[in-house]
């Protein structure tokens, strides 16, 4: 597939703190060198420092299948900026907050400049309707479900002013690829956006192409290329489980469609109208002829 053949992501300058964000990272928004503003989480954040390597693999990854994520930086956070930023610090429970550590940081672009335009992180049924890019939601279940998300699936929805529909852009990948632990704990209810109404139009295996075939064909190459341009601290320089890692995520792609209908099997029935479609469900002893189905 055409696409990228080699991750380099810059590394830009926080310039400016600007405010404090949701969320048990305790990630903060922060405008950069390039007067772009990011969500930067730190290396001393609650979760554990591999949620930096996990969002920065992640989303080049599903960028590279086409899924809209936003885009990852490398952010350098000087240490005279956190001490002239009070709020720039880490709150533990039980315990005095703790300065954010300075150096390189993981930072995901803001989906629109508040300038421009307005982000939810929650829209009402009927206005689910107006998001241009509700297909995707179809694509990113794939890859939440190949790079074991052991959290919900999270999405934002922005819209420029004047404009009357919204698009989404999934963020916060932390707990992928099996959480800082890096191990492989596949969940049926897991990796998938709370809201049912997200999956409606997902009437068979076409409704996930074209993300399955691009995981499918997806070049091992630019899978380790994302990886090796990781910076080291963000791993604690473990080589060795970072080669183990990326060997299971290749390996785990003939996973994706038992994963998936595992889910469709769920208590939750996340999809109505391929429940209408088929009329039936499969058990589970039938995944392999899903397979043979989808492939013709």
């Amino acid at each position: 597939m055409k696409g990228k053949t080699e991750v380099k992501e810059p590394t830009v300058t926080a310039i400016q703190h600007v405010r404090r964000m949701r969320g048990g990272s305790q990630s903060h928004l922060m405008r950069c060198s390039n007067n772009r503003l990011y969500v930067v989480k730190f290396r001393n954040n609650p979760q554990g420092v591999r949620v930096l390597a996990n969002e920065f693999i992640v989303s080049n990854i599903a960028q590279m299948i086409g899924l809209t994520v936003p885009t990852p930086a490398i952010i350098e956070v000087d240490e005279g900026l956190i001490q002239h930023s009070p709020e720039l610090n880490i709150c533990i429970p039980d315990r005095a907050s703790i300065p954010c550590e300075g150096g390189l940081q993981y930072g995901s672009e803001y989906a629109i400049d508040p300038l421009l335009g307005r982000v939810w992180d929650w829209l009402p049924i009927e206005e689910l309707e107006r998001v241009r890019n509700r297909g995707e939601f179809a694509g990113m279940l794939l890859l939440d479900k190949w790079l074991c998300n052991l959290d919900s699936r999270q999405a934002v929805f922005w819209r420029r002013g004047i404009d009357r529909k919204y698009s989404t852009c999934f963020i916060d990948h932390g707990n992928c690829l099996g959480a800082s632990d890096w191990e492989f704990r596949d969940q049926d209810l897991r990796g998938a956006f709370p809201r049912n109404e997200v999956y409606r139009d997902i009437a068979g295996w076409e409704s996930f192409e074209p993300w399955m075939s691009r995981i499918e064909n997806l070049d091992e190459n630019l899978i380790w290329s994302a990886v090796r341009s990781t910076p080291p601290l963000w791993y604690q320089s473990d080589w060795s489980g970072l080669q183990k890692l990326v060997e299971t995520v290749i390996a785990r792609r003939s996973m994706v469609i038992p994963l998936i209908e595992r889910f469709r099997m769920s208590q939750r029935r996340p999809f109505p109208s391929w429940e209408h479609a088929t009329e039936m469900l499969w058990s589970e002893n039938e995944v392999d002829r899903c397979e043979q189905m989808r492939l013709g």
